[in-house]
């Protein structure tokens, strides 16, 4: 048994990079959709489907538990994944809440009513589908008051990175931190809404100016699957080789995964 992590296709990387380093022991299997990605410009049903035959996949490696490292997707396929489709035996987890949790200093299954939180003006930087769906803000809502979150749909930036193009990543991230402080002047906190964007969040950083804290997933989510596993230690077992797939070119994904992970990646076809 190994743990699944799924993505649209290389932002999960980050999410896996941070997983193998918190627990360093625990068997990982990786699939990037890359010959799907974007995410962010598709509808929810295509999203949908994609993840849940991603998922699919991903038990056919024995992952009982699968990490859906895609923000589009814990936004737009996880409820409906979880409420209709998800058998009993296997567990689905996102990457919304390790956030959600961490600004709100509360954990998921406190319902109690909504309160103050520390931080109240908030940027979030996102896809098209994760903004359209509101999801981040719904679940922030419900937990605290007062909070402020304007969202930018960051067209463009994942399509740059999935090709390679950091110069084009870079240029487009600074253009949305400008077209989201014409709105906001002085966010407080900005959100990396998509596993993607850590690849270039010192360029969201640069544009944003060093008083504003960035909020990137990779290690909530990595601390996040720790507690969750120390909980559930079902869903950890002698596992086996770790190993990457991906729906795309296994030779073209190595490359790009290891021109930003600054590492070597051998991916094979799914």
């Amino acid at each position: 048994m190994a743990v699944g992590i799924f993505d649209s296709g290389l932002g999960g990387l980050t999410v896996h990079q941070a997983i193998a380093a918190r627990l360093p022991d625990l068997p990982l299997v990786y699939l990037g959709d890359n010959a799907h990605a974007p995410y962010g410009v598709r509808t929810s049903d295509d999203i949908f489907d994609l993840t849940c035959r991603g998922v699919e996949r991903l038990w056919a490696e024995g992952c009982d538990l699968v990490i859906l490292a895609c923000n589009t997707a814990s936004a737009a396929a996880l409820k409906r994944m979880q409420e209709t489709w998800l058998p009993e035996n296997k567990r689905v987890l996102g990457v919304f809440v390790p956030m959600i949790e961490a600004l709100t200093e509360r954990r998921w299954g406190d319902n109690s009513p909504p309160r103050e939180v520390a931080v109240k003006h908030i940027a979030l930087f996102a896809t098209p589908a994760t903004v359209a769906s509101r999801a981040f803000q719904r679940e922030l809502a419900f937990r605290a008051v007062g909070v402020d979150v304007e969202a930018q749909p960051c067209g463009g930036v994942v399509d740059a990175i999935e090709q390679g193009d950091e110069i084009l990543a870079e240029a487009l991230v600074t253009s949305h931190v400008e077209a989201l402080m014409r709105r906001m002047p002085y966010p407080e906190a900005a959100i990396l809404g998509c596993t993607h964007y850590p690849f270039v969040e010192a360029a969201f950083q640069r544009a944003l100016g060093d008083d504003v804290r960035v909020y990137s997933q990779a290690g909530l989510v990595a601390e996040s699957l720790a507690d969750y596993l120390q909980r559930r230690p079902e869903f950890v077992g002698p596992g086996a080789e770790a190993k990457f797939l991906t729906t795309g070119d296994p030779q073209r994904v190595s490359g790009k995964a290891t021109q930003f992970l600054r590492r070597a990646f051998r991916f094979e076809a799914a």
